[in-house]
């Protein structure tokens, strides 16, 4: 998993609430268990018509925004289904952050296991940055995990609060995997003692 640090980038407006992981990614979407190949159906029935055109006025057809890395939505984001494919989607498109007034639970820390940093603000410091990220391709907003901070374009800073273990698992690109991985020698020193005292085993 991709380490995060700090970002700087483009912030596409998505003024909506509720919205589920179906909207993020259909279940047509979900035969695959590679986290790869996603990003392309993300918002699929918003993005595209019928014939598989692109919708030009979702925001993320636009080209100010084809590059966003942060996304700044409505209350409620990732509620419905536990799906994880939904944040394997947002990660593939590119958005690494997506700000919000409140997130379902399993989909909030999912996205840490996925290179994702979801922050939550009050809905004021919301409305502040959705007005910043409508601007388009020239605002670009800086996000610091490690100071816990978001810059608006016009300079303005705003902090967040984030749990210890998920900011130390981002920070150091740590899923599951990556968690266990680093208690290894202990794994294997266990594994070699276990061995040792019951060989029949």
């Amino acid at each position: 998993m991709n380490k995060f640090d700090k970002l700087s980038g483009i912030a596409a407006p998505m003024p909506m609430v509720n919205i589920d992981t179906d909207m993020i990614i259909p279940k047509q979407f979900l035969k695959t268990i590679k986290r790869s190949g996603l990003g392309v159906n993300l918002f699929d029935e918003m993005r595209y018509d019928r014939d598989g055109n692109e919708v030009p006025d979702f925001v993320l057809n636009k080209p100010q925004y084809r590059d966003a890395q942060i996304l700044v939505t409505g209350d409620n984001f990732g509620c419905g289904s536990s799906r994880e494919h939904a944040p394997w989607a947002i990660a593939d498109f590119g958005i690494t952050c997506v700000i919000a007034p409140s997130f379902a639970d399993i989909f909030y820390n999912n996205c840490f296991k996925n290179g994702i940093l979801p922050i939550a603000l009050p809905q004021e410091q919301v409305d502040l940055l959705m007005k910043d990220a409508e601007k388009g391709s020239n605002a670009r907003i800086e996000v610091d995990l490690e100071a816990q901070t978001i810059t608006s374009s016009d300079g303005e800073v705003i902090s967040f609060q984030v749990d210890a273990f998920k900011k130390h698992c981002l920070m150091n690109g740590l899923d599951d995997i990556g968690l266990t991985l680093e208690k290894a020698a202990s794994i294997d020193s266990f594994e070699s003692a276990a061995a040792q005292a019951r060989p029949w085993v």
